[in-house]
């Protein structure tokens, strides 16, 4: 359009030159000052134009995130037509268009929207909005600039589990347990009458006073679950033919065994050696300490929807690495797509520090009965998982 109007302009001036006329001198300033007017304006209504985009920046998968621009127009001047472009990730976006074409009054304000869809977990990109706008005439050529992005967190989808069984070692915890070498002196499950043998701290004297017979007190078994999920993203060690699924539905089995666990008031940690892209300057991502709440549970989910599979450590040196730093009676979750004698003389030493190991195969493992068949005989607790309908095992 540039290259239109500067031809149009010189032909105006050749002939007015040749003319020698006022008419045609007239016809060329007004031609330039309607231009130049019109550059101005848009010139001066792009300062003015504010824009600001909100949405939540954390979904779990699978929900709808509608996201709302605000457009404000501080000047006094118009803006007769703001085209409004929003760059967006494939996996995300809109089925329709991100594109959208207001006008704004002097000190105007708008709105437009459109909804992301929470498809695949992920760490995504929002933006930039590109913006064109112009002036009444039409004239001067558009004006177009690009807004900063923002970023937004599409959790990894999370399998409710409600028949998990995990193994633990250490009492004087919040869950229920059989074995009454767990008992708890804090939680008193009743009272009955002293027999011989009964140590003299569990008497109750109030409880004896009232019923004129020495009372002892019964205390309910529990058990306390401090569980660190290792999640195997070593790429080669997954079938290569089905590399992403797997990883992919190990993450699944990851967050969902992790939002069990702090459902059940416990604590929960996460070790992992996939690779964060967005972790400036480091390779390997730190380990998430073991702690309760739902605050910590978000933070887990926030690091299990950035990672991405990697070959730069095996699952055995990762144990090697960090299963030492845990302590007594930690139960280990093992996700992983393939084991070998490697890892279960590994395994073996976790067990021999005092630490509970139960292992889930993701995805089609290779010889998973062969690996069952070692799993029992080192009597550790196994699982293969070939698809998220398999899950239904611990949702029973």
């Amino acid at each position: 359009m540039l290259t239109e109007l500067a031809v149009f302009f010189l032909l105006l001036l050749a002939v007015a030159s040749i003319v020698d006329g006022g008419f045609a001198f007239t016809i060329l300033y007004l031609f330039f000052g309607t231009a130049l007017f019109g550059w101005l304006w848009a010139r001066q209504t792009g300062k003015h134009i504010r824009f600001t985009r909100r949405f939540e920046r954390r979904a779990f998968w699978g929900e709808t995130i509608p996201v709302r621009i605000e457009i404000e127009n501080s000047g006094l001047l118009p803006v007769p037509w703001l085209h409004l472009h929003e760059s967006l990730p494939v996996d995300i976006a809109p089925e329709g268009p991100s594109q959208h074409v207001i006008s704004l009054g002097p000190h105007g304000r708008s709105e437009v929207g459109y909804v992301l869809h929470g498809r695949k977990r992920g760490y995504y990109t929002i933006g930039p909005l590109f913006s064109t706008f112009g002036d009444v005439i039409g004239l001067a050529r558009p004006q177009e600039r690009g807004d900063s992005p923002d970023h937004m967190t599409v959790f990894p989808k999370i399998i409710p589990l409600t028949s998990l069984h995990l193994p633990s070692r250490s009492p004087h915890g919040t869950l229920r347990h059989h074995q009454p070498i767990f008992e708890d002196p804090s939680r008193i499950l009743n009272k009955r009458d002293y027999v011989a043998g009964d140590s003299l701290r569990r008497v109750d004297w109030k409880a004896t006073a009232a019923t004129g017979r020495m009372q002892v007190k019964q205390y309910e078994p529990s058990i306390a679950l401090e569980t660190a999920i290792f999640l195997n993203l070593n790429e080669r060690e997954y079938a290569s033919m089905y590399r992403i699924d797997a990883t992919e539905l190990a993450i699944v089995i990851a967050a969902s065994i992790a939002n069990w666990v702090v459902l059940q008031k416990q604590s929960v940690g996460l070790v992992t050696n996939g690779i964060d892209p967005h972790l400036d300057g480091q390779l390997f991502v730190p380990p998430v300490p073991t702690r309760k709440g739902r605050a910590h549970l978000l933070h887990l989910l926030e690091t299990l929807a950035r990672l991405q599979p990697s070959d730069r450590t095996t699952l055995v040196e990762m144990l090697g690495r960090q299963s030492p730093n845990l302590p007594w009676g930690t139960t280990l979750v093992i996700v992983t797509g393939h084991v070998d004698e490697a890892l279960f003389d590994e395994l073996f030493q976790v067990q021999r520090r005092g630490q509970n190991v139960v292992v889930v195969l993701a995805g089609r493992a290779m010889n998973i009965k062969k690996a069952l068949q070692q799993a029992e005989q080192f009597g550790l607790p196994m699982y293969a998982f070939q698809d998220e309908k398999a899950l239904d095992l611990w949702r029973r």
